[in-house]
């Protein structure tokens, strides 16, 4: 009976690609837009989350999020190395800065200022150059679509120079950082020269990240640090969630998001449960005959959950295939997009809504079959 089950539903191909393309075309309207709501959110955390050494973040306790900062002390620095547990301590800056360039063009840039000594918080991937050139006078390194933006159309050449709070800055190298959510172009340097770029305050240190001592617990000393100074300490995951949780609760991007992920489950869901009901209500004759020549409800129910088996499959599998290929060739095509991607949570939580709709969709059509009556066939 299973080769009769496969022959129903590819006896017209019309119908059957018909439903095979509804199930994708709903997989890859949730799948997308699912994406693309973590893809944006994620954002908020990019420039902090590529700053991967620190165990431990410290700033001034009433911080919101890692863009909206009050200064603190350099002396802070020092407290913090005195902490039980403390491996290391450096001071980080992270503030924006007006970028202009020799035709006069300029950008707001994300200034990332890393230690001068180890150079923590430096990015992880050069595209060129070398990031031991960040030690020369001036030095700055910048991700590539920030150069991009600078110098659109042209290619890169060391030893560049730009203007930052009309000091020289001398761009040494590109980088592969990830976008941030502000799409600014984002500069690293060293510390003492990133609090020259920017106009002067009394106090200018944004963070003191440190690394806790191997072997201890990382919560343990956050809560030190907590307690025995009037300083907020936060772990690396905690700091991430920390921006995340901020715009979430204080833009209107889940609210929009929402409104579309609804949406595209709804219409999703719709398109995905009632192609496959359609089909099975379309085929209500060929099942009344079965009926008539005694085939018994059991092999019918087995008939037609082996139609909605390959049906999601194949839905399933085209949809996210069409939706990994969106990410592909737009994040290439178009760089305001790049990093944005295809989770493998999103896929697979994906796969589990579109089996349940077509769990649901064979239920509903199901009574029809099993209540139908085999006279149905000769009328």
């Amino acid at each position: 009976m299973n080769w009769v089950a496969w022959k129903m539903l590819n006896g017209d191909p019309a119908k059957y690609l018909g439903t095979v393309f509804g199930v994708a075309f709903g997989v890859l309207l949730i799948s997308q837009q699912c994406s693309i709501f973590v893809g944006i959110i994620l954002r908020t955390a990019n420039p902090t989350a590529e700053i991967r050494e620190p165990d431990v973040w410290v700033m001034d306790p009433f911080v919101p999020n890692a863009d909206e900062i009050k200064p603190l002390s350099d002396s802070d620095v020092y407290r913090v190395r005195g902490i039980p547990g403390i491996d290391w301590a450096v001071r980080l800056y992270k503030g924006l800065a007006r970028a202009k360039v020799e035709s006069g063009r300029f950008r707001q840039v994300i200034l990332v200022g890393v230690d001068d000594q180890s150079l923590v918080g430096a990015p992880r991937k050069m595209v060129h150059g070398n990031l031991e050139d960040l030690r020369r006078p001036d030095a700055i390194v910048m991700d590539k679509e920030g150069y991009r933006m600078l110098w659109p159309g042209e290619d890169f050449r060391p030893g560049r120079t730009l203007e930052m709070n009309d000091r020289r800055a001398v761009v040494v190298g590109l980088c592969d950082a990830a976008a941030p959510f502000q799409s600014f172009p984002v500069v690293y340097t060293r510390y003492s020269q990133a609090i020259r770029f920017v106009a002067s305050e009394r106090q200018q240190l944004s963070f003191v990240v440190a690394g806790v001592q191997p072997g201890l617990s990382v919560p343990d000393v956050v809560r030190t640090i907590n307690d025995t100074t009037d300083l907020r300490a936060l772990g690396r995951s905690e700091f991430l969630w920390l921006n995340i949780k901020y715009y979430l609760e204080n833009t209107g991007i889940p609210v929009n998001f929402g409104i579309t992920i609804t949406l595209g489950f709804i219409v999703g869901t719709a398109i995905a449960g009632q192609t496959f009901y359609l089909f099975t209500i379309e085929n209500l004759k060929q099942f009344g005959a079965l009926k008539a020549m005694g085939v018994n409800n059991g092999r019918l129910i087995g008939m037609i959950l082996l139609q909605a088996l390959i049906v999601g499959v194949l839905g399933y599998s085209i949809g996210i295939g069409l939706t990994a290929l969106f990410f592909e060739v737009t994040s290439k095509a178009l760089p305001d997009l790049r990093g944005l991607h295809l989770p493998l949570d999103i896929a697979l939580g994906t796969g589990v809504a579109v089996g349940l709709i077509i769990v649901l969709a064979s239920i509903l059509s199901l009574r029809k079959v099993l209540s139908l009556e085999p006279a149905v066939v000769f009328r």
